[in-house]
């Protein structure tokens, strides 16, 4: 069991409980997924742009991405119904918490002129969605092998009723908002 888990359990689930006055602890909001996506634009000209996404993406989830496709054909954009145009990877468990720790212990101090995350990019239900400019901030991505910086929406799932809970939640699992 990972530690950010173990933490959550006991200490996060506590603190919780006493600032919502929850009197069931299965009322208590937890983590549920996180899904990693990644839109890869130039995928429609070029097919070797996608395999490196994946390959990306595969080495910072820790599991195989699903290849994600146009749902509808746009002229404008050049895409063609069920063209390949993105991957994503939805975590839980175990691999879900350790995530959560890499992202929020390691990759993010390493962004340039970091501030913190944005305190209201949450949907009203207590998921907290996050951009992330360029992939080089894990330090599972070798800089030499990196054909081009490509960016990735980080989705949070929580099983919160309101932003507030959620927002008091990713707070305690140390995600760093900004002031």
């Amino acid at each position: 069991m990972t530690r950010l888990k173990e933490t959550y359990l006991n200490e996060i689930s506590a603190a919780m409980q006493k600032k919502f006055g929850y009197k069931n602890v299965m009322e208590i909001p937890k983590l549920d997924k996180i899904v990693i996506n990644m839109g890869v634009g130039e995928a429609k000209d070029n097919a070797k742009a996608l395999e490196s996404a994946v390959k990306d993406l595969e080495i910072i989830a820790g599991q195989k991405p699903v290849i994600t496709k146009a749902k509808r054909s746009i002229a404008n954009f050049k895409i063609r119904e069920g063209l390949a145009i993105g991957c994503k990877v939805t975590l839980r468990g175990d691999k879900m918490y350790e995530f959560a720790d890499r992202l929020i212990n390691l990759a993010l101090p390493r962004v340039r002129d970091f501030r913190g995350v944005n305190p209201n990019a949450f949907d009203g239900r207590g998921n907290y969605s996050l951009g992330i400019k360029e992939q080089l901030i894990f330090p599972e991505i070798e800089y030499d092998k990196v054909d081009k910086v490509r960016g990735m929406d980080v989705i949070f799932v929580t099983t919160a009723k309101t932003d507030e809970e959620a927002r008091e939640l990713l707070r305690l699992f140390g995600m760093p908002f900004k002031k």
